[in-house]
């Protein structure tokens, strides 16, 4: 989707918006918000081969469409954790 250029933001909705609307978003952030925010642009994906036992497949398929999205999200949530076991030790 993004290498088309295409978005999910509706950005002719935010560009209509009214000043006082932003201000009034902005106001409802968290403080320190700054701080979780990611500047550039991510690593692109790499394609890889992965074989799943098959009750492991049917656990992420039957949650439905983005089944694989999950898989990946999956994976990296072990492997940031499997980073910080190691840089603790």
């Amino acid at each position: 989707m993004r290498a088309r250029g295409e978005s999910r933001s509706d950005w002719r909705a935010a560009e209509a918006m009214a000043r006082a609307d932003i201000e009034r978003l902005a106001d409802a952030l968290p403080a320190g918000w700054e701080s979780t925010v990611d500047v550039g642009l991510p690593e692109q994906r790499q394609p890889i081969h992965i074989r799943l036992d098959p009750e492991v497949l049917h656990w992420f398929k039957v949650r439905g469409p983005g089944y694989d999205a999950a898989q990946c999200g999956a994976a990296g949530v072990r492997a940031g954790s499997a980073a910080a076991e190691r840089a603790g030790s």
